[in-house]
């Protein structure tokens, strides 16, 4: 009996965990199949759509970034965000959403109320912990919702695409994070300096920040 039992939970365990995670749209960095999909349902259910910006955190594919930020960080962080998501999937087993035995699911296959609910519920804890992890979960989100092209666009905040003259300066000093061994240019690549004309509203933007198929 108590092997069964035993044998039951693990298999429990196993389809919790691994198991009915959709694949990946596009191809992932460092996070799994189950972290992206964690990452993509706390996404739309703190930035749904039909808001203030039409763009949900689905939509603005906040995962993505969440991903490249992952792959970019050094080890420790990296695991330390990976058992975030972890512990945040799972944590419905011990903090269960509303709607019985259904709120015992793990995080992302519950309907979008219930996370929402979830989500109240942890950025009102009386824990500390709880709130820790509710702000660490928003912070990546909004980190990524805001480096979306369209959210940037609906923002009026997407960068211009600027014809920056070459100066004395650049001759001098190499771009930011480059070494000085990638000093190449002489004063015959020098430009002539802008003529000082705003730009308008409607200029074109930074390439990658237009609308698609513009």
């Amino acid at each position: 009996m108590f092997a069964a039992l035993t044998a039951a939970l693990v298999v429990y365990a196993l389809v919790r965990v691994f198991a009915g995670y959709p694949a990946a749209q596009q191809p992932a960095q460092a996070l799994r199949r189950r972290e992206l999909a964690l990452v993509s349902a706390v996404a739309d259910a703190l930035l749904p759509p039909g808001g203030a910006i039409p763009e949900s955190g689905r939509e603005a594919d906040v995962a993505g970034y969440v991903d490249r930020l992952v792959a970019a960080s050094q080890p420790r962080q990296r695991a330390l965000m990976r058992a975030l998501f972890f512990l945040f999937e799972h944590a419905t087993l011990f903090f269960p959403a509303p709607g019985g035995l259904r709120g015992l699911r793990r995080f992302s296959a519950l309907d979008v109320s219930a996370r929402e609910a979830v989500l109240e519920r942890w950025r009102t804890s009386r824990l500390f912990p709880r709130r820790l992890v509710f702000t660490s979960l928003r912070a990546l989100c909004t980190l990524g919702y805001f480096a979306s092209p369209g959210v940037l666009r609906s923002l009026h905040l997407a960068p211009y695409a600027i014809d920056t003259p070459l100066c004395q300066a650049d001759l001098w000093y190499p771009p930011i994070g480059a070494p000085r061994a990638s000093l190449r240019r002489t004063r015959a690549d020098l430009t002539p300096p802008s003529g000082g004309t705003p730009l308008a509203l409607d200029a074109p933007l930074l390439a990658g920040y237009g609308e698609p198929g513009a």
